[in-house]
């Protein structure tokens, strides 16, 4: 009798506090943490599993792993741009997962081929104008923002950003080298002023009337729009009638020497489910991953577009021949 009072007394217990049979997780985040700490203390409220985790710039966070080799306390590696992704997978950081979840709950051109790694959020590298000086119906696609009725009107961010260099990295991959880098010295001479140090200053470049038209990234302008909602500003999305929008993602991996590799995978795959693709998405304004899931009501607003559905994977496949080729075009 007293044997099985003790059993069920351990059995509320474990009931009770799940988190007394699990793990924790370490996680490097290339991600800022006001974006990611919500969604780890939702998992830890749900499963108990509790999460460390560090925060630092991709390149950084790479290199680290990278010398901790075996050693390293890192379970997973979350960061921004499949570029970026890619390159950590090369270096061979990040580990094969085997998931069935993973594999329905995330498109197929939005991860790694070889399952390394998977996009978490999408966000799109659009077309931004100025609502004053610019009708819709005059813009149609990337390409033609090299057009001469664009002279001294076209803004756009540095190539050292490799939200750039993944977008021609895409390019070279459906259009090839010689005619993406034709586009791009179109765009060069096409410049209204010098290249802008992030998305932000091109877009109050816009506003200041200082150019009509540039490239940025979906996020960028839904927090303009939420500081400024009256911006003369307003989304396109190009190249609706051929290959569609660039798109590109923020995605995670299992680290090769993860020690806690099994609740490293429950976690990645919980990140793909609709309660924390919400979060995830509608933190930062972007879009989920998980084509299940609708995209938060400010993010919808901005209207439906065909997306590019080349595999992601080529933005850092394609990344150097990028970067030269931005080079040789004179796009600084």
């Amino acid at each position: 009798m007293r044997f099985l009072k003790q059993a069920m007394v351990l059995l509320i217990v474990m009931l009770a506090f799940p988190a007394m049979a699990a793990d924790e997780i370490v996680v490097y985040s290339a991600r800022n943490e006001q974006l990611i700490k919500p969604l780890f203390d939702a998992y830890t409220a749900e499963t108990g599993t509790q999460i460390k985790f560090i925060t630092d710039k991709e390149g950084p966070l790479l290199e680290r792993l990278k010398a901790e080799g075996a050693n390293t306390p890192a379970d997973m590696l979350i960061t921004v741009d499949a570029g970026n992704l890619w390159l950590a997978a090369k270096e061979g950081v990040l580990a094969k997962v085997n998931s069935k979840v993973l594999m329905a709950n995330i498109p197929a051109h939005l991860r790694d081929p070889d399952n390394r790694w998977f996009g978490l959020s999408v966000r799109a590298r659009t077309i931004v104008y100025s609502t004053v000086r610019v009708k819709p119906s005059q813009i149609s696609t990337y390409e033609a923002l090299g057009d001469v009725k664009w002279k001294g009107r076209l803004c756009l961010r540095t190539s050292k950003k490799v939200y750039n260099q993944s977008l021609v990295a895409m390019m070279i991959a459906r259009l090839g080298e010689a005619k993406t880098e034709k586009i791009v010295k179109s765009w060069v001479a096409n410049l209204a002023t010098d290249v802008f140090p992030d998305d932000t200053k091109l877009m109050e470049a816009i506003v200041a009337g200082q150019c009509d038209v540039g490239i940025v990234n979906t996020y960028y302008y839904g927090r303009l729009k939420q500081k400024q909602p009256e911006a003369p500003i307003a989304l396109f999305w190009p190249n609706q009638k051929d290959r569609g929008v660039h798109v590109n993602v923020s995605g995670a991996g299992v680290t090769t020497h993860a020690r806690h590799r099994a609740d490293a995978v429950k976690f990645l795959e919980w990140l793909s489910s609709k309660k924390a693709q919400s979060l995830f998405a509608d933190e930062n304004l972007e879009y989920p991953v998980n084509p299940k899931i609708k995209p938060h009501a400010s993010v919808a607003a901005w209207g439906r577009f065909k997306q590019d559905t080349i595999n992601v994977s080529k933005a850092g496949q394609l990344q150097a021949q990028a970067v030269m080729l931005m080079d040789r075009a004179g796009y600084k």
